[in-house]
């Protein structure tokens, strides 16, 4: 009986990841891809002779892939000899729920191990490493510093240089590579899991860009030996519609492009489309109600968000599913307009943001912004002019150190 349960489930699975892509399909609003674009991945001549012969550690999800397959079930086909892979959030699979603790288990397939990187341990151990020539990262990435990617980069940069292992980075686009926004976090008080580096919301730049910045700037105590698989035929103002959704709560084009826009309502009193088959695509709180005509009801769903805010209550506010993204690219910046519509349409200002955990100072929308400026002015009426004058400083020093590390024109 537990096997034919089993097999329902991941057929259940099948069927979403497969909805899931046709979601993302389906939901460009005209943008397309360039001809020509191939990601490091898809380059195969370029490095599978490296691979060859070494015993091969690579930090992987259900977004790398290689000629439409698993990067694993690849690599292992060509003869390539993977000894452990490495799972960010949401897991190896990419069905654990945001934040969810992933457990090390086996691939059916292969037999390989599959090591956790959101679980017991974040970075990778010596031990882990042990048996390991050479580490390959392969994760689709959208360009948010809450998007804990790239803290998982760190991470196994840092164990590589501790440990003399190289790393080679298979590079993808970023789908928001165009813009460059937001408050630039400088002060450590506002580190979290959701953001260790001191960049804008938004950075622009690709996987195998960020590990430069990351060796060039200082995070690491010894720097990492890293080669980089560039992707061909690609500029940071390309459109680029992802094959595979990167998370749970990313299953279409729409909330990838408006990501960046919507995670900072986590620190609020709105809900951003969690719980819903439709996150970060709409907003809308309980309190709202009354004040904007659609509505949605966050409920409990596994491998998406069990508990999501408001749970099982009916949300009115912002339905964003048919918003023009191109807007978004052509502006090149994060959509400010919608928080301080709905933080003016909140009744109860008070609760607007959501406080931080006991003994930190700074709120759970500081934690996500980098700041608690943002806050502040929000609360004390700035206009969005004047709010975006403020960053400015920290973009145009940002952009500056960025640049040195680019392997692709803006």
């Amino acid at each position: 009986m537990m096997r034919y349960i089993s097999i329902f489930f991941l057929s259940l699975l099948a069927i979403s990841n497969v909805r899931c892509v046709a979601q993302m399909a389906s939901s460009n609003q005209g943008i397309s891809n360039k001809p020509g674009i191939i990601t490091g991945a898809d380059q195969t001549e370029k490095y599978l002779p490296y691979l060859k012969g070494k015993r091969i550690g690579l930090v992987a999800n259900q977004s790398s892939m290689i000629d439409k397959k698993s990067s694993v079930d690849s690599l292992v086909s060509l003869g390539i000899k993977i000894v452990k892979v490495f799972g960010p959030e949401h897991g190896f699979r990419g069905n654990a729920s945001n934040g969810a603790v992933v457990s090390d288990e086996k691939d059916a397939k292969t037999g390989i191990p599959i090591i956790s990187l959101y679980g017991k341990n974040e970075k990778p151990t010596k031990e882990q490493l042990a048996d390991i020539d050479l580490m390959v990262f392969d994760i689709q990435d959208v360009g948010c510093r809450y998007y804990t990617n790239i803290n998982t980069l760190e991470y196994v940069m840092e164990a590589c240089a501790e440990n003399n292992k190289e790393l080679l980075i298979l590079d993808r686009p970023n789908p928001n590579g165009y813009v460059i926004d937001g408050p630039v976090m400088t002060d450590d008080k506002f580190k979290s899991a959701i953001g260790i580096h001191y960049t804008p919301m938004t950075h622009g730049m690709t996987i195998g860009e960020f590990a430069q910045y990351l060796n060039g700037e200082g995070y690491l105590k010894k720097q990492c030996k890293i080669n980089i698989i560039k992707v061909a035929n690609y500029n940071h103002d390309m459109p680029y519609l992802l094959p595979i959704y990167p998370s749970p709560n990313l299953n279409t084009q729409q909330a990838v492009m408006l990501f960046p826009s919507l995670c900072m309502y986590e620190g609020t009193a709105i809900n951003e489309g969690r719980g819903t088959y439709m996150p970060f695509t709409i907003l809308g709180a309980p309190a709202l109600e009354g004040k904007y005509s659609f509505s949605y009801k966050p409920i409990s769903i596994r491998g998406m968000s069990e508990r999501p805010n408001h749970k099982d209550a009916v949300c009115y506010g912002l339905d964003l599913r048919n918003y023009d993204i191109n807007k978004l690219r052509k502006s090149r910046q994060i959509n400010l307009s919608w928080l301080i519509e709905l933080y003016n349409a909140y009744p109860d200002k008070a609760n607007f943001f959501t406080p931080g955990r006991a003994g930190r100072d700074v709120s759970a929308f500081d934690l996500r912004i980098g700041t608690d400026q943002l806050r502040k002015q929000i609360i004390a009426g700035m206009s969005e002019a004047d709010i975006r004058k403020s960053w400015e400083p920290g973009l145009q020093k940002f952009k500056a150190i960025r640049a040195k590390y680019l392997l692709y024109p803006d």
